[in-house]
């Protein structure tokens, strides 16, 4: 069986990341031996997916590693068995890589759009003009007017704003809360773009990559703001994956924060009219290195759903379900103190599989006349018994701890 194309790219990343590691601390047999295996699994990768529409980049980065392994070979010459090993190697992946690359320019000129940005790159992004209301938001009535004043009024009325405006807002608490979803409210209520981007897969897809990443995120923004005249959201999750703290950094971190400051420096001061903002979102905003925070003039506690904000969310999430009469939302909003968001709707969704599972293995699941029972209130307290919050005590001491120092509404 094939492997699928994610586990070939994840592979050949991995070999990547331990070969520029081992390449940075002078290793260079450890390291000719893992871009090899790199090499080696981006171009399988496109032997057996063809027309897999980030060929072009797989096989550019097969070529980089490639050069790097000759450049290796000749600063560090290796026995001959294994310049014999290599030899033989990089005449193999060379001539697959150049027949592929031939192979490919009619794909290129279909797939590849006229921009700077990479297919690759875009493949990191969600760009869209989302459509998601104010009252899709369940509580956080906090976070929602501080983005309304850092967002929405410019955008309404930049002329009662005669000092500007916060353009970097950090949004920050546990997990599953709605970070997301209130930066794709705000967007979608100025009718701006909204791009969203996974920090975490930007730093690990290629080691050395993300730099550019970086570059061509904040190139790419500059282009849909001038060219369309509207708002652009740049959202950041899991942006202490760029901006954290570390023990020990190799110079591509230390270069990917010092590009990601320089363009935070550049929007942060650009004219007044500009709309223009990066929001990101972390669960770990202690590990943010400090000379970064006063780049987000807001940071915003997002936090768990108070009583009154869970019986919303069990309504929302309870309404395409056969209930009992007799069942109360608010009393499943006493049993959930401490849930967050999405644990409310775990539960929702367990309570309904487990009354599916019983019409199953009673015989009548393949039924269609047959339904499922209605769903108690013994369902769900089973199901708290047996699903704990995913957020402890502990951690929401931590967040509350640091939003009393760094808090910025």
């Amino acid at each position: 069986m094939s492997l699928a194309p994610q586990e070939l790219e994840n592979s050949a990343s991995k070999y990547a990341a331990e070969a520029i590691k081992l390449d940075s601390e002078g290793s260079n047999g450890q390291a000719i031996n893992a871009y090899q295996r790199a090499v080696e699994a981006l171009v399988k990768l496109v032997q057996i997916y063809p027309d897999y529409k980030l060929n072009k980049i797989y096989m550019e980065r097969a070529s980089s590693y490639q050069n790097r392994i000759k450049a290796l070979q000749v600063s560090n010459p290796l026995c001959d068995s294994d310049i014999n090993r290599l030899g033989s190697f990089d005449q193999k992946p060379a001539t697959s890589t150049n027949s592929i690359l031939n192979n490919m320019q009619s794909v290129k000129k279909r797939n590849e759009p006229n921009t700077e940005c990479s297919l690759y790159f875009e493949e990191l992004l969600m760009t869209d003009k989302p459509k998601v209301s104010w009252n899709e938001v369940i509580g956080l009535e906090d976070a929602k007017r501080a983005m309304r004043e850092s967002i929405v009024y410019p955008t309404m009325r930049p002329d009662l704003l005669p000092l500007g405006w916060a353009r970097g807002i950090l949004l920050f608490g546990p997990p599953g809360c709605g970070k997301t979803l209130i930066a794709a409210a705000a967007a979608a209520e100025i009718e701006g773009y909204f791009i969203n981007v996974d920090a975490a897969s930007m730093m690990s897809k290629w080691l050395g990559e993300a730099e550019k990443n970086v570059s061509k995120l904040f190139t790419m923004a500059r282009k849909l703001h001038d060219s369309e005249g509207v708002p652009v959201l740049i959202f950041v999750d899991e942006i202490d994956s760029l901006l954290g703290n570390r023990n020990s950094e190799v110079g591509g971190e230390v270069r990917v924060k010092n590009q990601f400051l320089t363009e935070m420096d550049g929007i942060n001061g650009k004219s007044r009219e500009s709309k223009l903002y990066v929001i990101g979102a972390t669960n770990k905003p202690w590990s943010l290195e400090a000379g970064f925070l006063r780049r987000f003039q807001k940071r915003i506690y997002v936090s768990l759903p108070n009583r009154e904000s869970r019986i919303h969310l069990f309504d929302q999430y309870t309404k395409m379900l056969q209930m009992e009469s007799s069942l109360k939302i608010e009393d499943l909003a006493k049993l959930s103190d401490g849930y967050s968001g999405s644990d409310v709707k775990d539960i929702c969704q367990s309570a309904q599989l487990r009354v599916v599972d019983e019409l199953f293995q009673s015989g009548k699941g393949l039924d269609s006349d047959s339904s499922t029972r209605c769903i108690t209130e013994s369902d769900f307290k089973d199901i708290l018994k047996m699903r704990k919050p995913s957020v402890s005590m502990d951690m929401i001491r931590a967040y509350v701890r640091w939003s009393e120092q760094f808090k910025a509404l």
